[in-house]
């Protein structure tokens, strides 16, 4: 039985790699994924977590099931928000063959699922990207994006301005141009690209700031409650998401379907479609496109084969 600690899930999923690996499986159509458990974990001090659980097999290939904690009351500690282990089984007998640092996987896989939509739905000569957050997944939507698009300037937003200060700093260490933006209205407005990785839980991304042909790329809420944009983004944009199932359970699309005005049939198409080549995602320069991700299992799958098959082949 193998075990993938989170230096060999860098070593084993490069990111041109990785985000093929997600379009290809999403293409391909043979996986199943069922749909996401998640429980309410209370705490000792009064607030919930949560426990999700995502699973996702190839018949007669591979199973995998990645387990996540959520909790919130770990922000501003040493401890992280989110946790998890993904364990891979044999498609064949069962066998269990692998456990993986899911932590790692997770950042990664989110990164790059978010590379891939923006491969659709960006405008291709995107230089200009604002990440929104601090957190572990920033640096890595830096990165995702930049291997897919030309980025020459990175702004990072956070309401700790030190925290956003150590972000770009470890990006410009790695030989991007990073800087803080210490205006998030004027960093979105000039922004070709904004990608927003936070636990928030009321707007931060107003739509009048979005210039036209701007892309939002919307990462971090994944429940009802969670919601990194307003409803003017909304209506502005031309929504695509990861899944319709996943992404409708989160605020930002959840919401506004709950206030009656948005449903599941105004999404223009899933990233599945995308992958496939049976929209043509970005139609025009001017065009708006918001991107809600609220992750899903096949991509856990994908990732987790292609750091298995990397890390047993190099030994």
């Amino acid at each position: 039985m193998e075990f993938l600690d989170a230096g060999r899930v860098v070593d084993a999923t490069p990111w041109g790699e990785l985000i093929d690996a997600i379009g290809a499986e999403l293409a391909a159509g043979n996986s199943v994924a069922p749909q996401r458990h998640v429980h309410d974990v209370p705490m000792v001090d009064g607030s919930t977590g949560a426990l999700l659980l995502m699973p996702a097999w190839t018949a007669g290939e591979l199973i995998a099931t990645k387990v996540v904690t959520f909790f919130p009351s770990n922000a501003g500690t040493v401890v992280p928000t989110v946790n998890a282990a993904v364990l891979l089984f044999d498609g064949r007998d069962g066998r269990h063959v692998a456990t993986i640092d899911g932590d790692e996987l997770t950042a990664r896989r989110t990164a790059a699922i978010s590379a891939l939509a923006s491969r659709h739905l960006a405008r291709p000569d995107s230089s200009r990207l604002l990440v929104v957050g601090t957190g572990s997944l920033a640096p890595n939507v830096a990165r995702a994006h930049s291997h897919v698009l030309p980025i020459s300037t990175i702004e990072v937003w956070g309401r700790s301005a030190d925290k956003a200060a150590a972000v770009a700093e470890r990006l410009a260490s790695e030989g991007f141009d990073a800087r803080v933006a210490t205006d998030l209205s004027q960093a979105v407005a000039q922004a070709d690209l904004i990608s927003c990785v936070t636990a928030a839980t009321s707007p931060l991304i107003n739509g009048d700031w979005l210039a036209p042909g701007a892309h939002l790329d919307l990462i971090g809420g994944f429940q009802h409650e969670m919601r990194e944009s307003d409803d003017r983004a909304v209506e502005r944009a031309d929504v695509f998401v990861d899944t319709v199932s996943g992404a409708t359970l989160a605020g930002d699309l959840s919401q506004p379907i709950a206030d009656g005005w948005f449903s599941a049939d105004d999404i223009v198409a899933d990233l599945a479609t995308l992958a496939r080549g049976d929209h043509a995602g970005r139609t025009s320069n001017d065009q708006i496109t918001l991107f809600k991700s609220a992750g899903f299992a096949v991509a856990d799958l994908a990732a987790a084969r292609l750091a298995l098959r990397n890390a047993t082949s190099a030994g």
